[in-house]
Order: C-alpha cells, then sequence, then structure tokens
C-alpha cells in the first residue's frame, strides 16, 4: 500500500490501492446508487410520517426540495451506509432488499445527528446548501432531528420480529455512542490539549459506531448469529475511523467546491482533530508554534475575523509538524484493520470483494 499526501488544498488525500484483485471489478458506483435506489422510497414513505412543517424541513434536509419548497434534486450524500447494510444482509445469505429497514434506520440516525451538528457546530453549509437551522430556524433543525431518530425505531420495530429487536437494541446503543462522541468533540474544543487516543475514542464513537452498526444491521435482520455481527461491527467500525481520519483532512485541506464547506473549516471551529492533535504531540518547533498559536486562538476576541492567510499559516505548521502525514498513514492502517476482520467468517467471495472495494472507496476520496 501506498500513501499520497501533498501540500496544497484539495489533491488527493489516503491512496489505498487494494491487494484482492478481485475488488478492481468492482463498480463501486452500482452498489452505492443500489443502496440509494432501494432505501430511498422507504425513507422518503417514513419521512411523510412526520407533523407538518417537520415533514417539509426533513424534505429541505435531505435535498429532496429547495427552500421555496420545489422539488429538488440535492446532493444526499455518499449512500455508503446503505450500500452496507444491504451487502451485510448478503453477507449472511440473505436477499439485499432483508437489509433496506435496517439501511433506512442508519440513515434517520445518520441524518439526526447531522441536523444537530450544524447546528451546534454554527455550520452554515452542507452539501452545497444552506443548512436546516440557517433557513428554517435552530428549533426546527432540534425537532427534525428528534423526530428522525423516533422514525429510525419505528422502522425496524414495525418489522415484529427477533431479528428487528436485536437490531434495534444495537442501533440505540450504537447512537449513544454516537452522542457520546458529538459529547467529547464539543468538550475538546475548549481543552488546550487532547491527546491522540482522546481524540482517536472520540472519533470511535462519533463515526465508528454508526458505520459499525450499519455493517452489521443487514446482517441481523437476515438472520446471522452475533459472532457474524461482530465480526461485520469491528470492519465497520475501523472503517468508521478511517473514514473519519479522511474526513479531518478534508476538513482542512479539501477542496470547498468538492467538500461543500469553507476553506479551512475545521480550523475556523478549532476543533481538535487528528491532524491538529497529532501535531501537537509531535513535538518540535513547529508543533510548539503551532501549540503557541492554537491557545492564543483559544483566549482571542478576534477569531472569527482571521483572515485566509492566518489559517493558511495554521494548516502550514500542522503539516511541517507531521500531522497531515500521520492522519493519512492512520487512515491507511484502519483500513487494514478493517480489511482484515473480514476474514474471521464465511461470506460468499463476491460479498468479500464487494466491502473490500467500499472500504477502499472511503478511503480514496476528495468530499
Amino acid at each position: 500500500m501506498t500513501v499520497s499526501s501533498t501540500g496544497t488544498r484539495g489533491e488527493t488525500v489516503p491512496t489505498v490501492p487494494s491487494a484482492n484483485s478481485a475488488v478492481d471489478t468492482v463498480d463501486v458506483a452500482a452498489l452505492l446508487e443500489r443502496g440509494r435506489t432501494l432505501s430511498t422510497p422507504v425513507l422518503r414513505t417514513a419521512v411523510d410520517r412526520l407533523a407538518a412543517p417537520m415533514d417539509t424541513v426533513a424534505a429541505y434536509h435531505f435535498g429532496w426540495i429547495d427552500a421555496q419548497g420545489n422539488p429538488a434534486d440535492g446532493d444526499g450524500g455518499k449512500a455508503v451506509r446503505p450500500a452496507l447494510a444491504l451487502l451485510s444482509a448478503e453477507a449472511a445469505g440473505a436477499r439485499p432488499e432483508v437489509g433496506v429497514p435496517g439501511a433506512v434506520a442508519v440513515e434517520l440516525v445518520h441524518n439526526f445527528s447531522l441536523l444537530h451538528d450544524d447546528l451546534m457546530d454554527g455550520d452554515e453549509q452542507r452539501r452545497h446548501r444552506d443548512t436546516v437551522w440557517k433557513v428554517h430556524g435552530p428549533a426546527q433543525a432540534i425537532l427534525v432531528g428528534d423526530a428522525l431518530f423516533a422514525l429510525a425505531n419505528e422502522v425496524l420495530l414495525e418489522l415484529g420480529t427477533v431479528e428487528a429487536g436485536r437490531a434495534t437494541r444495537r442501533l440505540t446503543t450504537a447512537t449513544r455512542k454516537l452522542i457520546d462522541g458529538q459529547a467529547q468533540d464539543i468538550s475538546y474544543e475548549h481543552r488546550e490539549r487532547v491527546t491522540v487516543e482522546e481524540c482517536l475514542e472520540m472519533e470511535g464513537n462519533k463515526t465508528g459506531a454508526l458505520l459499525a452498526c450499519a455493517c452489521s444491521i443487514g446482517a441481523v435482520l437476515g438472520g446471522a448469529d452475533d459472532r457474524m455481527a461482530d465480526t461485520l461491527e469491528a470492519y465497520g467500525y475501523h472503517l468508521g475511523l478511517a473514514f473519519q481520519a479522511v474526513d479531518d483532512l478534508l476538513g482542512i485541506w479539501g477542496d470547498p467546491e468538492a467538500t461543500g464547506k469553507q476553506t479551512w473549516s475545521d480550523l475556523r471551529q478549532r476543533k481538535k482533530s487528528l491532524p491538529v492533535v497529532a501535531a501537537l504531540a509531535a513535538g518540535g518547533p513547529a508543533s510548539e508554534r503551532l501549540g503557541e498559536l492554537l491557545a492564543a486562538d483559544a483566549k482571542s476576541n478576534d477569531f472569527d475575523t482571521f483572515s485566509e492567510e492566518e489559517f493558511a499559516t495554521r494548516a502550514a505548521l500542522i503539516e511541517e509538524a507531521g500531522g497531515r502525514e500521520w492522519t493519512s498513514q492512520e487512515a491507511r492502517r484502519q483500513h487494514t484493520i478493517a480489511i482484515d476482520a473480514l476474514g474471521a467468517v464465511d461470506m460468499p467471495e463476491r460479498v468479500r470483494a464487494q466491502l473490500t472495494a467500499l472500504a477502499d472507496f472511503v478511503v480514496v476520496r476528495k468530499r
């Protein structure tokens, strides 16, 4: 495996070519489209249950309508989680359709978290559009987020099966961990120093837990035993850490045209993301200077008016201290652990190759 990481914005982040030649023939775009195609009608039906105006607000968030209520074909995200939920059903020997309620439930929880995170973080843009709180107000962002979480549990429990109960238990545990991770993330913004271990724990909760659930929930609905479900969760958890490591790189060096976020977005929010934490832990002149600047930033009354050059200086110090390269390597390491986890259980080789290809996609992306 190789890692490419350059010093300019918008260029490639971790590159992880697969060691499995069978993966080269997998059409990842088709897997993502299948997940989107099978889950979206069920997702829309669930959202239609919401009382007005929450149904309209949710439709705007998902990109189905614009701010004026007109039909829209917005960017609904990469659909990685639905694709993984359907594949997990197939890993257990079930039809992909068996995983659809799980895919929808995970998407509802994921979007519940996005609605609340955008408000808490003050993000005004998501997927190249104004966020819900900016258009419809904070109260609607909170209410619709809560409603999506409730819908997620309804979608599963309405199946009325033992497997649905097991799946719901895994989803609620993942949601609690996700909330733990968001609480940790917010608390870390107000601390001068966070250890690499603390950061990985936070990101494992905030991103890894729900992706792990997506990777097991279809299998559980398909009747898989706990050993298979736990193995798929391990794959998903480490894939989530790889995913978040790439997100952290994009949060500083990503191209705004691709990410739909502001330049240096994580630096503007004073996030203690992996590149920052790794750089501060590295020692040396660049690390020390970065620490001084970030400590001063925490006390500054002028932080919101910082220039592009000031953020660029901080990004350059993170890179000089090794934070960018360390995070690229960590993304690759977590990717390897995720793929290795798949070897612990039997599954169709086609499905194994598809899960491997999706892992590669997660680590090699620009948004």
